[in-house]
Parts: structure tokens; C-alpha cells; sequence
């Protein structure tokens, strides 16, 4: 039975389309299964064995169906079986959202063999059951935002983006005068005490400024790193929520960019740090700064039971052990109340579109379902897009498997695994990692989760992808070693190459292409605070920019990119070429052929229009090695055999 080729393809019945390529579904539907077995096999059942997720010491819902309906095909028998969610179990009225996993046994007259694996279609032998294929099933209702997905995002750190000038130093800030050449205040080693209180002066102003600019590049949504009162000039020490800081313009300049930039068809969304505050706020307090009772000060505060005091006032919860970030209970049903009343509902109000979850995986479902309800009854388009690390589908955080997906929390998660697997192939060509963090992902993510993930090269927490692709690792160089440490002209020529290359193979896949403020421009640095200079509005990369605003036109102007399928047609260490096919939107299909080692040939069975650089009609073409093309095509036209 060796090196046999097992097929798993899946009907929706309801929505009479194929959804093969997908392991997520309402948890009303009804879904066919079909498993082709070789005929050589002879094969004389084949039972689907599945189960609910058992994690936690939570009793597992068991349950086996045995495909009765059998079809003889070419070389192959096809045993199929229609599965409806909805009266999977002991009844019809119990909640089947949730994270199941299952496998097939194949009986003939040898014995048994258990199929699973990862892969959407090819079922692969199983040995001890590791391997099964993971089945999610979400709420009816869940839906996730359009506007969101329409193009690029753009990630900007504001205060070192762009400076106005019209907002002033307040007092405790110090402000470096030097926007080139700067450096950003450090530590001595990372995580020593460092006070943040040095600021470049960029503001909200200054972003309206350039809205221009960012259109420019494609982009649909702003997505801004904190703006609220905080001491620090990252900000994710929230001071007020309810005040944007005075040295970003206060609440006016928020009102001001959100409303210009609809202007230019652009979102604005916000960065909701609501897992911690800082310990100079309006609610703990500590230096006694504000003009309130803080949580530090009395047990009388009335904020005083959103934080855990293990010894009243000098010991509490704090985030990773910062004692500047006091954690706050996000299960407390009065702070819930007042983030998903009095805060939401201000700053959507003013205009703003959604929001972004600093470390989702540290709130509480709680606060994740009043959130999104909040939200939701606001904009029902608005998105709400989770900090989380790792696969959301099966994600465990403090002993607890989350519901990040279910439909209830979150639209969507910042997508990590793909920006390691886009960098593992763009250096070592790393194919595997890149399969299991395209198909293998989508197949587990609900589409309409995929289709909003926020795919980056870098952002305010990593290397500036510049540095990650040319730079010397960082070793064990310090701080102060780091914080001038520059590439080479040749190590930014090969940087800037890789750049275009994975920024061309990203920006085509489900979701949205976030670019970090300045990647586009060519700024490099090291890990935080490096990462975050100024942006070098003096030293653009203009070859950089140019790309990115190509890569940028063809995602926004091309609706399939905004939910149409995803299929590999070849994918090995030196190539990489994938379809993006209509779903919803758009009357073409694209095609992204990338060249990581040597050339790609590609033959049409008919003219197509290739999109990168000037529009021009090509039957045959061939991809340089580094380059990546984009190619559009009628969507009834066969493309599997054009490589």
C-alpha cells in the first residue's frame, strides 16, 4: 500500500460549491465527504472516525460514520457520505462550535489504514493517529469585514513617522531634534529599565499630511500603533483612554485624519492595548500624576478591582513582570463595561474603523465577546484583528484551548506563521514551511478569517525586514553596538532584492499586505527600539518605493485578491507560482509566479495580461531568477498545465 495516492474532496450541499481546499465550516451545514481509494487496494469500507477537541480534561464528543455510498471511478472507488454539523452527536439543540479532529479507517480484507495529514486534497497514511485532519466548526453568523480586506494596510508608529509641528513637548518629554539621524533611546541590555520619555515629535497631523503618500502605495486601512495619553512614546502604557495623547494632536487630530482619509478611501483603525494600563494612568495611578483615586493609591479606588494585588500596594499582576504595566482583569465586569461602552463607543464615533488587539491571547473570552458585540452593534463592517503568534485554529493560552474563530471574538489574527515561512523561503527556500503556512492554515482558518488576516514582513515588535534579509544577525552584540549598526552597499543590494521578491510573493495571498511604516522606503534597524527610527523622508529607496506601489495598485484594483481562492500549482525550493481564483469577487483569476532559484517558463493556452510594470498581452513568459509576475486570466481558462 505504499506510495498510494489517497484524495479527500468535500461538497457544500447548502451553498452547492466544492469546498475541498477548506476544513472550516458553519456548524449548521451539511457537508459531503468523499474519500477515492485506489481500486488496487480493494478497499471494502471506509469509516470517518471523529472527534471533539478534548483539551483541558473536557469530555470528547466521539463518532463514526461509515460511507456507505460507493462509486466506481477510473482507477479509483469513491466513497462519499453527506455529514450535517448540525445533528452531529447526542442532539440536534446542543452547540457544535468548536474544534473537532478526525481520520479514516480503510478496511479490506489485510486489515486497516488510517488516513489524515495536512494536506487540503492528498490523504496520507497515519501511524499512532498523529496527523489527524483538523475540522472546525464556527457560529452561523459569523461574519467578518469587507473594507478591511479592499487593499494594503499600513502600520504607522506615530510618533516617528512624520512631524507637523503643531503639537507641542509635554512636560517629562524630551525631544531629539535629529529626525535623520537619530537615534532612539535604549536600554543598556534588553528589558533594563529604560524610561521612554524621548521623543522625535511625529504626530496625527503629520500623518494627514501624507495621506497622499500612503494612498499611493495601495492602501485601503492606517493601522496606528497607540494613540492615547500615555507617558511613553510607544504608548502601550495607556494613561486615558478616553484622551488621544496632546502630542499627537489630541482627540481633534484623530478626528481630523479620520475624516480626511475617507477623502482618500482609506480606514482608519487603532491599536487596543486593553490587557494592561500604565502605572502612571488615570487608573492605577502610582505617581499620583492624575487628578483621580488610582487602584496604587486606595482600595477605595474605584479601579481598584480591575487589577490583582497580591500584597496591597507594591505587589500585583503585571504584564511579563514590567511593574510600569500593571495587568488589568480582563474578565472584570466593570472594566468590561467601560472598554466596550465609554471607550469604543467614543473613538468609533469619531471614525475609526476597528481596532487591533495587543496580545489577544492574555484577554479573557469574556472581554473578547463584549468587545466584539461593542464593535459589531457600532459598524457592522468594522474588524477586529487579534496580536496572536501562532495558528488561531488550535491556539492553548494559560491551559485554556481559544475561540478566537467561533465567531464570537475576533475577525481575524496578525499572521505570524506566514511571515517566518515568507522569510524561511526567501533565504533557504524553506517549501515546506511555506505549503503548511499557505494551504494548511487556510484549510484549518474559516475563509472569511483568511481573507482578513494581516500578512507582514515586519512590524513595531521585529527586525525591520530590510535587516532580517541582509543584515548581520544580531549575535550577541549590545545595545549600543546595535543601535548603529548599518549594512553594507552589497548586503542592502541583496536586501533590498529578497524585499521585492517577498513582498510581491505576500501581497497576492488571503488577507491583507500590511507594510510597516518605512520598509517601503528602505529603512533597516535592529530589534525594538531600532526598529522604530524615524522615517527617512530625506533618503527614500525610490527602487523600493516604485515596487511597492506596483505590487500596491495591482492588490487594491484586483477584486479577487479580496476573497477569491487560493491553490498552489507549484510550490519547490526554487519556485513558488499560486493561482488566486474567483469567489466572490472578480471575473479574472491572477496568477503570481515567483522565481527564488534559476527561471520559470510559463506557456498559456491564450494571451493573458501581465500585470506588473506596463499593462502588455503575453501567451509565453519567463520569470528571471528573483523575480515574482503577475499574470490575469479569464477565469474559465485551464491553467494547470501552463508550467
Amino acid at each position: 500500500m505504499k506510495n498510494k495516492y489517497f484524495e479527500e474532496k468535500k461538497f457544500d450541499i447548502l451553498e452547492n460549491r466544492d469546498v475541498s481546499l477548506f476544513g472550516a465550516f458553519s456548524c449548521s451545514g451539511t457537508v459531503r465527504f468523499s474519500v477515492s481509494i485506489p481500486k488496487e487496494m480493494a478497499a471494502e469500507s471506509v469509516v470517518m472516525v471523529i472527534h471533539k477537541d478534548g483539551w483541558g480534561g473536557k469530555k470528547e464528543l466521539y463518532g463514526k460514520v461509515r460511507f456507505t455510498d460507493v462509486k466506481n471511478d477510473g482507477d479509483c472507488l469513491t466513497f462519499s457520505h453527506e455529514l450535517n454539523f448540525k445533528k452531529f452527536g447526542d442532539t440536534e439543540d446542543t452547540d457544535k462550535t468548536g474544534l473537532y479532529y478526525y481520520h479514516y479507517a480503510v478496511e479490506n480484507d489485510e486489515g486497516t489504514v488510517y488516513l489524515g495529514g495536512e494536506r487540503p486534497l492528498a490523504l496520507t497514511e497515519l501511524k499512532d493517529f498523529v496527523g489527524e485532519r483538523q475540522l472546525l466548526l464556527y457560529n452561523d453568523a459569523y461574519k467578518t469585514s469587507e473594507s478591511y480586506r479592499r487593499g494594503v494596510v499600513y502600520q504607522i508608529f506615530v510618533d516617528r513617522f512624520k512631524r507637523s509641528g503643531k503639537c507641542g513637548v509635554k512636560e517629562g518629554a524630551m525631544l531629539n531634534e535629529d529626525w535623520d539621524n537619530g537615534i532612539p533611546q535604549y536600554a543598556e541590555y534588553p528589558g533594563a529599565p529604560l524610561p521612554n520619555n524621548m521623543f522625535f515629535g511625529g504626530d496625527l497631523y503629520g500623518v494627514a499630511e501624507e495621506l497622499e503618500y500612503i494612498a499611493s502605495l495601495g492602501v485601503s486601512t492606517i493601522y496606528l500603533c497607540p494613540v492615547f495619553d500615555a507617558y511613553s512614546n510607544h504608548k502601550y502604557d495607556t494613561g486615558d483612554y478616553l484622551s488621544v495623547d496632546s502630542m499627537f494632536g489630541g482627540d481633534v487630530a484623530l478626528r481630523e485624519l479620520c475624516d480626511l482619509a475617507r477623502e482618500y478611501g482609506i480606514d482608519v483603525i487603532l491599536d487596543g492595548v486593553f490587557n494592561h494600563t500604565g502605572d502612571d494612568s488615570v487608573y492605577f495611578n502610582r505617581h499620583g500624576k492624575y487628578d483621580s483615586l488610582g487602584a496604587y493609591q486606595s482600595k477605595e479606588s474605584p479601579y481598584y478591582d480591575w487589577y490583582n494585588f497580591s500584597q496591597f500596594p507594591e505587589e500585583y499582576d503585571s504584564w511579563w513582570g514590567v511593574k510600569i504595566l500593571p495587568r488589568v482583569d480582563s474578565s472584570n465586569e466593570d472594566y468590561r463595561r467601560f472598554i466596550c461602552n465609554s471607550v469604543i463607543d467614543k473613538w468609533m464615533c469619531t471614525g475609526i474603523a476597528g481596532w487591533r488587539l495587543d496580545v489577544a491571547d492574555e484577554i479573557s473570552d469574556l472581554f473578547l465577546e463584549d468587545l466584539r458585540t461593542a464593535v459589531k452593534e457600532r459598524n457592522p463592517d468594522g474588524v477586529i484583528i487579534g496580536e496572536v503568534w501562532e495558528d488561531a485554529t488550535d491556539k492553548v493560552a494559560y491551559g485554556e484551548r481559544r475561540k478566537y474563530l467561533l465567531g464570537g471574538q475576533l475577525d481575524s489574527v496578525m499572521n505570524y506563521p506566514l511571515r517566518a515561512a515568507i522569510i524561511a523561503y526567501t533565504m533557504h527556500g524553506d517549501a515546506e514551511a511555506l505549503r503548511w503556512a499557505t494551504e494548511t492554515l487556510y484549510r484549518r482558518y474559516p475563509k472569511q478569517s483568511s481573507d482578513n488576516l494581516l500578512n507582514f514582513l515586519g512590524t513595531h515588535d521585529t527586525e525591520r525586514i530590510l535587516t532580517v534579509l541582509g543584515g548581520e544577525p544580531c549575535g550577541n552584540r549590545s545595545n549600543r553596538e546595535l543601535s548603529t549598526a548599518k549594512m553594507n552597499d552589497d548586503q542592502r543590494r541583496v536586501a533590498v532584492d529578497r524585499l521585492k521578491f517577498a513582498y510581491a510573493v505576500i501581497a497576492g495571498l488571503p488577507g491583507a499586505p500590511c507594510v510597516f511604516y518605512g520598509d517601503e522606503a528602505g529603512l533597516e534597524g535592529y530589534r525594538d527600539p531600532f526598529c522604530r527610527k524615524p522615517f527617512p523622508w530625506s533618503n527614500i529607496n525610490r527602487e523600493l518605493l516604485r515596487h511597492y506601489r506596483r505590487i500596491g495598485r495591482i492588490r487594491k484594483n484586483n477584486e479577487v485578491f479580496r476573497d477569491g481562492l487560493f491553490r498552489v500549482l507549484k510550490l519547490t525550493p526554487e519556485h513558488f507560482v499560486y493561482v488566486r481564483e474567483p469567489f466572490t469577487y472578480g471575473d479574472e483569476k491572477i496568477i503570481v509566479a515567483a522565481s527564488r532559484v534559476g527561471k520559470i517558463c510559463l506557456k498559456f493556452p491564450d494571451k493573458v495580461r501581465k500585470l506588473y510594470g506596463a499593462d502588455e498581452q503575453v501567451r509565453e513568459y519567463t520569470v528571471n531568477e528573483g523575480g515574482v509576475e503577475y499574470f490575469a486570466c479569464p477565469r474559465d481558462m485551464n491553467i494547470d498545465e501552463i508550467i
